[in-house]
């Protein structure tokens, strides 16, 4: 949104579905980020677009799902800094100005409040952006991780002794703020769908106070109790990186300056490093090029923006990376993907990629394809062993006739349920997740994997027969 001097710009972040804002004045110069993620080029850019100078950094929470990218901007940005809520008793291992409730910011035209919204997180502030000359009318709220379309933040985040006490302050932020601005307040919230920071977050990325009172399934209870019951009900799996993001940005993420150094390996160099095991071998290949063959031990996780997401939840943040790439160029983009979810140290990149490999006649795995006529021909399974490792919701939703379901993230720990001596089919969504979850499966020794290209999109456009489980189970207790 732009007029003649007021500027606001949304950053939209695919994978981790993350939304951050640049909201400036032209006629002061002055502009705020909220939210910033960790590669911060595009605020600067914007900035110099709008000619602006970035003043203020600000965030609604300290966020579990990304690095933050603050300490980062006010490093880069020389006027900028960084304004971070202290309510709740929160502390910071940076410098940082004390930001808390009733706080203004002021850009000029302009004016950020800050309101103490707490549930997501303790010190969780919302930002109401009002015009200089109405300041008791806000026009939008930067809501974070409190107010979604279509959903509301999860309080479940901070282990089981803080949730209850989260989940109660979560209801009164929403029924006693939110619910009282007016209906044509805008909302621009911190999350999109696809974030596992909210359950079933919808599509839109800019929503409205009376939208969502009239439509948010979460807004129509009458009392706390039965709020509280169905936002842990519907909470989605609690990623592991989550707690390890948390406490980076706590303390204060390393400022980088520029992209880490990812030197490129000749393939007989890179064997040696695969070799030495002392890194983790990634193979950034669609899932057909990495079944043609791969390098022994690889994960498959591809060239899309879900890259931050699976890495976090499959990556050790401990050692560093090794990178198969589809081609050199991609470097730069699944370094900031990377990045984005805490991997700052890489091994180095294969020279060539797979081709040179190939002709320096070193060794290869591949992983089979099967398709789903084929998996169809298979039913009722006897030898095949069929997993499913698609989100509890899908699973709930139908699957494969005999499938046996484990959620992704938690395939290794019970890879045990399956019998490393029968063949296993993988399928998920649409194929991605499932070549992962099968070079997963490669990587502990099970002989003979097949991926399901297509996957679950390609069965039911099969019309094939579907499946559904008895009973709709909690998110968090399903399949443990």
């Amino acid at each position: 949104m732009s007029n003649s001097t007021m500027v606001i710009e949304t950053v939209f972040t695919q994978g981790v579905a993350h939304l951050s804002y640049l909201v400036g004045d032209r006629a002061t110069g002055k502009a705020a980020i909220i939210d910033p993620r960790r590669d911060v080029d595009v605020y600067i850019e914007l900035a110099r677009q709008h000619k602006l100078a970035i003043t203020h950094v600000l965030e609604t929470h300290i966020h579990a799902d990304f690095v933050s990218g603050t300490r980062e901007l006010c490093a880069r940005a020389a006027s900028a800094k960084a304004f971070l809520s202290v309510e709740g008793g929160v502390t910071y291992g940076f410098e940082c100005e004390q930001l808390k409730a009733g706080d203004t910011i002021d850009l000029g035209r302009v004016i950020l409040t800050a309101k103490h919204t707490p549930g997501h997180t303790p010190e969780h502030m919302s930002f109401l952006a009002a015009e200089a000359n109405h300041a008791d009318q806000a026009f939008a709220v930067f809501s974070g991780d409190c107010l979604f379309a279509d959903s509301v933040g999860r309080p479940d985040l901070l282990g089981d002794d803080a949730t209850e006490g989260l989940a109660a302050q979560l209801y009164r932020s929403l029924y006693e703020f939110f619910l009282k601005l007016a209906d044509d307040v805008r909302i621009h919230a911190a999350h999109g769908s696809g974030s596992p920071c909210g359950a079933n977050i919808g599509d839109r990325l800019v929503s409205t106070i009376g939208y969502e009172r009239r439509n948010n399934e979460a807004l129509q209870f009458t009392g706390e109790a039965e709020f509280i019951e169905y936002v842990l009900f519907n909470a989605p799996p609690e990623p592991v990186y989550y707690t390890r993001m948390k406490e980076l940005n706590t303390e204060g993420p390393e400022v980088l300056g520029r992209l880490p150094c990812c030197v490129a390996l000749s393939p007989k160099e890179f064997a040696g490093a695969v070799r030495r095991g002392n890194a983790q071998l990634v193979d950034n290949r669609q899932m057909r090029g990495f079944g043609g063959g791969h390098i022994d031990g690889a994960l498959n996780i591809g060239p899309r923006a879900e890259l931050s997401i699976w890495a976090g939840w499959v990556l050790d943040a401990k050692k560093p990376i090794l990178l198969v790439l589809p081609d050199e160029a991609d470097l730069p983009e699944v370094q900031k993907q990377l990045l984005r979810v805490g991997f700052s140290e890489f091994e180095g990149y294969l020279l060539g990629g797979m081709e040179q490999w190939d002709n320096t006649a070193l060794p290869i795995a591949k992983l089979d394809q099967m398709s789903v006529q084929e998996l169809n021909a298979e039913l009722p399974p006897r030898d095949l062993q069929i997993v499913d490792v698609r989100s509890p919701d899908e699973w709930q939703d139908g699957h494969v006739p005999g499938a046996t379901y484990i959620f992704l993230p938690e395939l290794e720990k019970k890879a045990n349920r399956l019998d490393k001596k029968k063949p296993v089919a993988v399928y998920c969504d649409s194929g991605y997740r499932a070549s992962l979850a099968a070079s997963i499966l490669q990587k502990i020794g099970f002989s003979e994997v097949h991926n399901i290209p297509g996957s679950w999109k390609a069965w039911q456009a099969a019309e094939y027969s579907i499946e559904k489980p008895r009973e709709r189970k909690r998110a968090s207790d399903t399949d443990r």
